[in-house]
């Protein structure tokens, strides 16, 4: 009996307690936005900022870039905005030759490596593979190789 007195106690308590609790729901993670802002206003600054660090001459670029040099001329004296695509193939370049530069040890080593067409398991590699995202991939792929000590 003195269980079931006790019982009832506890769940007039907890029937009280109850309309004070809350359940705090933990927050959800959104992207962030700067990454879009980011791509929208890159402009020829932002890229003469990678492009002075490399030692791709203007037609190297503009091939890599798949945009003839012309256009890069105009997006100079307008200091104008990239396109998304060619913002996202900048950035995507760039990540390729910060990993570059750190398995080499420097910028030198790495571009001496790019433009000697080396050879991978799946092919070969050049300085035209920075045009496509495959070809991007496929050098940060033998970077790691490289990297982890496997060389084939």
């Amino acid at each position: 009996m003195e269980k079931s007195k006790s019982h009832k106690a506890n769940l007039a308590i907890n029937k009280t307690n109850t309309k004070a609790l809350k359940v705090a729901e933990p927050e959800v993670p959104y992207p962030s936005v700067k990454s879009t802002s980011l791509l929208k206003d890159f402009n020829y600054k932002d890229f003469k900022k990678i492009a002075d660090n490399v030692p791709f001459s203007i037609k190297e670029w503009a091939d890599i870039l798949h945009i003839s040099e012309r256009t890069l001329q105009r997006y100079s004296k307008a200091n104008s905005n990239f396109t998304f695509s060619v913002v996202d193939r900048i950035l995507q370049i760039d990540k390729v030759i910060k990993k570059g530069i750190h398995v080499f040890g420097s910028l030198n080593k790495f571009n001496l490596w790019i433009r000697d067409n080396p050879y991978m398991l799946e092919g070969r590699l050049s300085l035209q593979s920075l045009g496509s995202i495959d070809g991007c991939n496929m050098i940060m792929i033998q970077l790691g190789r490289i990297e982890h000590g496997i060389l084939a």
